[in-house]
């Protein structure tokens, strides 16, 4: 093969098995995330694959850690860039950490880890990086330490369980008691 050809030749960046790894993780769980079907879905030969990973588990494993990475890292650097005061922090960290394309992945990967231990113990990582996050801020808001921890429980609650509520509010919206709730734990 002449090198004009073969720079012609572009592989599938790892980057983009992991993101296809994890919108199939989001849509259907684990499962899912099937070799056949993301080379299908990136429109190239199974055989690229095998030049960035070993196998599935390694995928796998890419996917836990670049949602780690996205999901606490990522955030925390942002909230932390755009600045604001504390309530500010708390409001687009919530925003950021639980809505549009991390939140699906955070959902499935909370089911999957009801099933595999170490999914379960990346989880748990995760989930205490962002409470001593929600520590840290709502410890600016007030003093006393049984405060903090339930306003950080019952926050961190409050946006990853209203996604499963289907319950009617009268003439409100459910954005709009999900608003009132906010804005009591931010009082």
């Amino acid at each position: 093969m002449n090198s004009q050809l073969m720079a012609a030749v572009t592989r599938t960046p790892r980057s983009r098995w992991i993101e296809e790894g994890l919108r199939a993780l989001a849509a259907g769980g684990p499962d899912a995330v099937r070799v056949e079907a993301l080379a299908q879905e990136l429109g190239v030969t199974k055989g690229g694959f095998y030049g960035h990973f070993a196998d599935r588990n390694a995928l796998l494993g890419e996917m836990l850690d670049a949602w780690e990475r996205m999901s606490t890292d990522e955030v925390l650097e942002r909230v932390e860039r755009h600045g604001g005061d504390v309530r500010a922090k708390l409001r687009l960290a919530g925003a950021l950490t639980f809505a549009g394309e991390l939140l699906p992945i955070d959902l499935a990967i909370r089911d999957w880890a009801r099933r595999d231990q170490a999914v379960a113990e990346r989880l748990r990582r995760v989930d205490n990086r962002r409470m001593d996050y929600l520590r840290l801020l709502f410890g600016a808001l007030c003093p006393d330490e049984d405060q903090v921890e339930a306003r950080s429980m019952l926050a961190f609650s409050l946006v990853v369980g209203h996604h499963f509520m289907a319950a009617d509010h009268g003439a409100r919206s459910h954005a709009d008691v999900l608003e009132l709730a906010v804005r009591w734990l931010l009082a």
